[in-house]
């Protein structure tokens, strides 16, 4: 029987605003809301540098929807 205890992670579409190449870290307003930004999350180390810029699509994993924390950039396109 599956563990019902904890909510499965949530995939959300953002926009990349910010970059902090040094770090991999990032942040990112999620589409469908204009107040919604998620800042310095991490970023998935196998996504090129080059590749992150300001205005790209993200795919953001949330492990728990109520805590911004929780949350990385899994994916970016154009």
């Amino acid at each position: 029987m599956p563990d019902t205890s904890t909510p499965p992670a949530t995939m959300r579409h953002g926009i990349l605003k910010v970059w902090y190449s040094g770090t991999y870290l990032a942040d990112v307003q999620l589409v469908g809301s204009l107040t919604t930004w998620l800042k310095s999350i991490p970023v998935a180390r196998d996504i090129a540098s080059a590749e992150m810029v300001a205005g790209r699509n993200v795919l953001v994993a949330m492990l728990d929807d109520t805590n911004p924390a929780d949350a990385a950039v899994v994916a970016v396109w154009v």
